[in-house]
């Protein structure tokens, strides 16, 4: 058995994903596959288009073997420590033998070379990063332009349009991740086509999950057949059929709004990803705003990017604290949920539990069988992110509890 895996949103699951699943089987000569998934919200703070019991769907009918829930703690991160989580879990799963990501650059060795520099934080690199913060430039800005002079002055080559790119910036963190870990696992890259990771123009190649997503919202799902692979169109077709419409960030506005009322300064500042002022920014931009992403873009600025205030403020939806991601960050991977498995990820299951010490969850409740997942912070936290994204799907008849009542999609 040789296994690969793939950390994933598929949200949702489209034309270059399959590519991508299919080299990563081709050039690793791989016989099973994993995909870590993030679960209802995605890295970039907001909730996915679907489910992810509907999405673990698209991936196994696509060809993914198994499909493991990355819990809402970890989804919902920086690029770093969404790359952290993701690969701290499969490095404990002791069955993993490639790491397979996409990337802008397709040049695995300038991206290891990187990483390093940014594991081993030398002197220059970290003085020029807090010099470029104080100028009130934002973290990704200022880590960029330090790593970038870094290498110019010391490698004698241009890295800055690397660490433009999406895809390069999560490559890196992936090998990051592997070398703090000391794992085991060998990675691999697989040069992205078609269009980048927040290209929002549709084409007859590969087009952006943003793309898609955006293209569905503005002229409907039927418009957009040809955009997604068959499985996918299926999956969002009943999800369509069954819920009527599909989530978006925008479907949080008012209860977010309530939650700017019923709570203080001070409280907003014990929550995570609420630093540096920005609740200041937050209290002063309340109200004054059409929708969600009317407020983010408020409250954006040089220092506060986008993605960091989504993130923020849904964390702040979910009440989600500093120490709660302390607890969960320090500490070692408990469990893993199954979203979805065929045959062969069954037998990956089997390894896993041979090999390693992690609780596998099929049936989700079972985790009461365990004293140590009792009061897992990670657990309850899901629940609580599986709530609230139905909420936003429907707030006059909203589902609760599906992690005890949805099953995770099984073929043969």
């Amino acid at each position: 058995m040789k296994t690969i895996a793939l950390i994933t949103e598929y949200n949702p699951f489209h034309f270059g994903h399959l590519y991508h699943l299919n080299e990563a089987k081709k050039i690793s000569s791989a016989t099973h596959s994993i995909c870590i998934m993030s679960s209802s919200f995605v890295q970039r703070g907001e909730p996915a288009i679907v489910d992810k019991w509907s999405r673990a769907k698209m991936a196994i009918d696509s060809g993914v073997d198994l499909v493991i829930e990355l819990p809402f703690l970890s989804s919902v991160q920086t690029a770093e420590l969404f790359a952290y989580g993701s690969v701290r879990i499969l490095d404990e799963l002791k069955t993993v033998d490639y790491l397979i990501f996409g990337s802008e650059s397709g040049d695995l060795k300038t991206l290891q070379e990187i990483a390093c520099v940014l594991c081993k934080e030398p002197y220059l690199y970290k003085k020029e990063l807090k010099e470029n913060l104080k100028k009130g430039l934002s973290f990704p800005i200022s880590r960029n332009l330090a790593i970038a002079n870094y290498f110019s002055n010391y490698y004698k080559f241009d890295i800055k349009d690397i660490l433009n790119n999406a895809n390069n910036i999560l490559a890196v963190e992936y090998l990051k991740a592997l070398n703090k870990l000391s794992s085991n696992i060998k990675p691999l890259t697989i040069k992205r086509v078609g269009h980048g990771y927040n290209d929002l123009n549709i084409s007859n190649s590969f087009n952006s999950a943003s793309a898609i997503r955006r293209a569905i919202f503005k002229n409907g799902l039927y418009e957009n057949i040809d955009l997604v692979p068959e499985q996918t169109f299926f999956a969002l077709e009943d999800f369509l059929k069954t819920h009527k419409n599909f989530n978006s960030i925008n479907n949080y506005y008012n209860v977010l709004n309530y939650k700017l009322i019923s709570s203080s300064k001070e409280e907003l500042k014990k929550l995570y990803g609420i630093t540096d002022g920005l609740e200041n920014r937050i209290i002063d931009k309340s109200f004054k705003s059409n929708s969600f992403e009317d407020l983010i873009g408020n409250i954006a600025s040089k220092s506060h990017t986008r993605s960091r205030i989504r993130r923020a403020l849904l964390q702040f939806i979910l009440n989600t604290t500093k120490d709660e991601i302390d607890a969960y960050f320090n500490s070692n991977t408990k469990y893993i949920r199954i979203l979805g498995a065929n045959k062969k990820g069954f037998e990956i299951i089997n390894k896993i539990k041979k090999n390693s010490e992690i609780r596998v969850l099929t049936k989700f409740t079972d985790y009461n069988k365990f004293d140590e997942l009792k009061n897992d912070i990670s657990i309850k936290k899901e629940i609580l992110a599986t709530n609230m994204y139905y909420y936003g799907i429907s707030q006059t008849e909203p589902i609760i509890n599906a992690d005890f009542t949805k099953s995770p999609y099984i073929t043969k």
